[in-house]
């Protein structure tokens, strides 16, 4: 039996499946099983599976159901003692099944390790460290402000821990990962691997529609988490809320075309700031309202050209080989 699996939900992922497969192959850890669930691709992904040669790799195909379904079908047909689950557009740095292993054996009462994150652009030319928690042990709260794993593909978590909680809602469209997480953080420990060994892509949210349905689904995911939540930690909801709201704030600049836009994205961290008003003295927010007066003073298209221009100089340049 394989130590780890690891499972890569696929749908229309054509453009990356083969670097995400690669990034598991490169692995200084080998003791693992991949297991693909294609989730009714209608591009190239199963073409371009059937040429990767990996013995240790299964694709199951099936007709669309959605990523939280596609994860919940890879951890019934896993093996693996530990479980890790990989996004076809992300990518492991190479030590992160090893180090995370580690993390897990060495602590006995752990069931799920985590490590660091970089939000990398669509081309994967581009990275931004995230900022470096250090939460481990019983981490409920901490989870209840914001989703401090940042993503799916982090988390190394013990196969009997999923089991026990259910896998993923698969009612889910928005915010599924961070709510398995809470649900995991209410009956498990957590520990940390202190090195940035994931890197999410971040793909482009193309209309202000979208970003209105994500307000919609995240707030309806929040209300559920906190109705399980006991009484004294009901009065972290209003941070959580305004993590959202500066999300969704920093969504609509980054997609500014028009008045409306820019309109909303004020609205949105208006709202976080009336939520939470510690909000304001944060660094986050001085960022954004940065970002406003640039788009509120320039062109659209200047301001965006100006905003990228600095998310370069802020980030680090870096090539990905794979």
């Amino acid at each position: 039996m394989p130590k780890v699996t690891v499972i890569i939900p696929a749908y229309n992922a054509e453009r990356t499946i083969v670097a995400a497969i690669a990034s598991v192959q490169q692995q200084s850890f080998g003791d693992w099983e991949l297991i693909v669930i294609d989730d009714g691709s209608c591009d190239r992904t199963v073409e371009l599976l059937s040429r990767v040669q990996e013995p240790r790799m299964q694709v199951y195909r099936y007709a669309n159901a959605g990523v939280s379904v596609a994860r919940n079908r890879g951890i019934a047909r896993a093996q693996g003692e530990y479980i890790a689950f990989l996004d076809a557009d992300d990518l492991w740095r190479q030590d992160k099944l090893e180090c995370q292993v580690a993390a897990l054996e060495q602590h006995a009462n752990a069931a799920v390790a985590y490590s660091w994150t970089c939000v990398m652009n669509e081309s994967a030319t581009m990275i931004h460290p995230a900022s470096p928690v250090w939460y481990e042990g019983n981490v409920y709260s901490q989870l209840l402000v914001r989703n401090f794993l940042l993503c799916g593909s982090n988390p190394l978590v013990r196969r009997h821990a999923l089991e026990r909680v259910g896998g993923f809602d698969a009612t889910l469209t928005h915010g599924e990962d961070w709510e398995l997480f809470v649900r995991l953080a209410k009956l498990v420990e957590f520990v940390v691997v202190p090195a940035a060994q994931v890197f999410y892509r971040q793909s482009p949210t193309s209309a202000s529609a979208q970003v209105a349905l994500m307000e919609t689904r995240l707030l309806a995911v929040i209300d559920s988490v906190f109705a399980a939540a006991p009484p004294h930690l009901q009065s972290l909801k209003n941070q959580n809320l305004a993590h959202l709201y500066q999300y969704l704030t920093g969504l609509y600049l980054k997609h500014a075309a028009n008045h409306n836009d820019v309109k909303q994205a004020r609205q949105m961290l208006c709202q976080a700031i009336r939520i939470y008003p510690k909000t304001l003295l944060g660094n986050r927010t001085q960022i954004l309202v940065f970002k406003l007066l640039l788009v509120k003073c320039f062109s659209y298209k200047l301001a965006n050209y100006l905003l990228i221009s600095i998310s370069e100089k802020r980030g680090n340049k870096v090539s990905f080989n794979y």
